[in-house]
């Protein structure tokens, strides 16, 4: 009777069991993601398409790069606005054949369009401020930009987002994206006095605001997923970077006041012995995406600080370049010559990176 009681007892408890079990099951045996392998680079323009193409299929994706950022901004043929469009951008056609190629060698492509920050490089003005000057954050500073590092659109300025978010929208059609990436790294000009809506704010409510408006469009609407660099929501005086690394301008509280989905994009281009925003993010809730740049030293400091210190929230490496799609495709593919001395280091570090 015991005995027969003992079965009859663990065959119950299987059976509850079984009730719960297959969902984890199930988990368990997925394979485990793989870390995304990025480049970031400049969009090309139509005419440089077929290097950029070239160097994606015979070099990038055969080192395992899987993720391409590639920051578009305004280098995009719009039909929302095509007033927006810088001349010889690539199309809605071209963009598709580039992805269609991405997809093709397993690699994701996620388009960058600069939001809030960036609005303008040394002495040119963007094309959105310069349609729209009620959009300004500082009317008062020329278009030349004297005396600043760059301009920033308003995040309270009636109107703004409509256009930007028909943008998105153009960008996530044309590359069949699942994802995009907002900017928003080194807003300097925020709650400046020349903005009668924004004068005497908090800066960090108002970047978490404009964080706010562009994940609730890209992901409580378009249902993909948002990205974002991280360096306004850390606090200089916590983690000692400076302040283009960090925020000595007021903005890093709003890490508590946006969704913690979206991924950061940490980036650091110096040698430390320690990266404690790595950690930070994690721990805030944030999956992160450790960024560096040109210096090889500092890159795999940064990478191997990151493997670490990683929980599941760590996604990856993405390696940066700050560089147009065809000088980048010139050095990967050994056509740059000996003068382009930064692009080519710039590949030496992504092969390091990404080395076995």
């Amino acid at each position: 009777m015991k005995t027969r009681n003992s079965l009859v007892l663990v065959g119950v408890l299987i059976g509850f069991s079984a009730l719960f079990a297959p969902a984890n099951a199930a988990e368990a045996a997925k394979p485990a993601k793989a870390p995304w392998r990025g480049v970031h680079f400049m969009a090309p323009s139509a005419a440089g398409l077929p290097l950029v193409k070239r160097a994606i299929a015979e070099k990038l994706a055969p080192l395992g790069v899987n993720a391409i950022l590639m920051e578009v901004d305004y280098n995009f043929a719009w039909h929302s606005h095509p007033e927006l469009a810088q001349s010889g951008a690539m199309n809605r056609e071209q963009a598709r054949d580039l992805a269609a190629l991405c997809r093709e060698k397993g690699i994701r492509l996620i388009p960058l369009f600069n939001c809030l920050g960036h609005q303008s490089w040394a002495k040119n003005t963007l094309p959105l401020l310069v349609k729209h000057p009620e959009f300004d954050e500082t009317p008062k500073i020329p278009l030349t930009n004297p005396d600043i590092y760059c301009r920033s659109w308003c995040p309270q300025a009636p109107g703004v987002n409509p256009i930007v978010f028909a943008l998105m929208d153009e960008l996530l059609d044309a590359f069949r994206a699942d994802a995009l990436h907002v900017g928003m790294d080194e807003v300097f000009l925020i709650g400046s006095d020349q903005c009668e809506r924004c004068r005497g704010q908090d800066p960090a409510k108002l970047f978490a605001k404009a964080v706010n408006d562009y994940h609730q469009h890209l992901v409580g609407e378009k249902k993909v997923e948002m990205l974002m660099w991280g360096d306004r929501l850390l606090d200089d005086k916590t983690m000692k970077y400076g302040e283009w690394e960090s925020s000595r301008n007021g903005t890093a509280p709003a890490i508590d006041l946006i969704p913690k989905d979206i991924v950061m994009c940490d980036w650091h281009y110096e040698p430390r012995d320690a990266y404690p925003s790595v950690t930070y993010f994690q721990e805030k809730g944030f999956r992160v995406w450790p960024s560096s740049w040109r210096n090889q030293t500092a890159a795999l400091a940064l990478r191997d600080f990151a493997r670490a210190h990683a929980t599941e929230k760590l996604v990856g490496h993405l390696c940066t370049t700050w560089t147009g799609g065809e000088q980048l495709s010139r050095a990967l593919l050994g056509e740059a010559g000996d003068s382009a001395k930064q692009a080519n280091q710039i590949v030496e570090t992504i092969r390091a990176c990404f080395a076995p």
